[in-house]
């Protein structure tokens, strides 16, 4: 075991995603529709997470139970290709996946298939190890991964986690929302409760700063004790979007390697408005990974050059 210390150890969150790209959304009632080639390809939010740290040069560790099957065997060729260290366990369940609809103009409708039992906890070596020289803990929204979220707090190491479409009230997220320093949630389903569903995170929780991620509506973040701000969506005009499969894991990662630098949430969150953008700019999940280099060029030509 490397004794190396990692900045970020991303726990949960491995999976497949079969892509099909449809025309629109929702798909009309056929008994058929023809579409373009279908892929199947490394996918979900850890691996999103996981994968966009490394390339943005952050020393990253990624941890998580998968299957010994062709979809396992996917991700450990896509992270050993990459150079990302993955510790894992198997399970007889298998390796998660998800087929999701793509339509015209990029947005995405997912079919996620959990895969393990939902009271599966692996032996807690598995994270405690890594989290033993790790910097910071961001953890997927697995039920088992809150334990790593709180053996960090108890260790003081800063945490993170994306509730992603919780609407306030689904019970499974709340431990996670209540549990992180910094909380990323989708705006999808908080129309109308946006602001007392931030309260509550806050009130409720160790929350240092929540992000609501709302695509091309751009992010909000709230600050405790500081304030909230909106930050708009970047086009990036030489990248149009077409698939937003994973901008959010994007986003996520910017955010984080920003801020662990020691920048303040509005910068990190330019970062992750620009990371965001660039991962729409290519079909498939986790397909086109921003690079620091990239990252800070597109953020002085958005934001100028104190803003990288």
């Amino acid at each position: 075991m490397t004794t190396e210390t990692t900045d970020v150890l991303v726990v949960g969150g491995a999976g497949v995603d079969t892509l099909v790209r449809v025309a629109t959304l929702p798909v009309p009632f056929a008994d058929s529709h023809g579409v373009p080639p279908i892929h199947t390809v490394v996918g979900h939010t850890g691996s999103g997470v996981a994968l966009g740290c490394h390339r943005l040069g952050m020393r990253t560790c990624f941890v998580d139970v998968i299957g010994d099957d062709h979809e396992g065997q996917m991700l450990l060729d896509r992270f050993a290709a990459e150079g990302l260290r993955f510790d894992h366990v198997t399970h007889p369940s298998g390796t998660r996946r998800a087929v999701n609809l793509v339509d015209a103009t990029g947005r995405r409708m997912s079919f996620y298939d959990a895969r393990h039992p939902y009271d599966l906890v692996p032996e807690a070596s598995l994270w405690r190890g890594p989290l033993a020289q790790a910097r910071h803990v961001h953890a997927s929204i697995m039920p088992w991964t809150v334990h790593a979220l709180e053996d960090a707090a108890a260790a003081g190491v800063t945490t993170s986690t994306d509730l992603h479409d919780w609407d306030g009230q689904n019970p499974h997220h709340r431990p996670f929302a209540y549990a992180a320093d910094l909380v990323f949630v989708s705006g999808s389903r908080l129309a109308g409760i946006e602001d007392v569903v931030v309260a509550d995170v806050f009130d409720e929780g160790r929350a240092r700063i929540v992000v609501v991620m709302d695509g091309a509506r751009g992010s909000r973040v709230t600050v405790r004790d500081g304030g909230s701000f909106a930050v708009p969506a970047v086009e990036l005009e030489d990248r149009p979007a077409v698939d937003s499969n994973g901008a959010g894991d994007a986003y996520v990662s910017a955010f984080l390697r920003s801020w662990l630098a020691g920048s303040d949430a509005r910068a990190a969150a330019r970062a992750g408005a620009i990371a965001g953008a660039w991962a729409c700019g290519t079909a498939g999940t986790h397909s086109s990974l921003i690079d620091s280099g990239e990252l800070t060029r597109r953020l002085e030509g958005h934001f100028g050059p104190t803003s990288a």
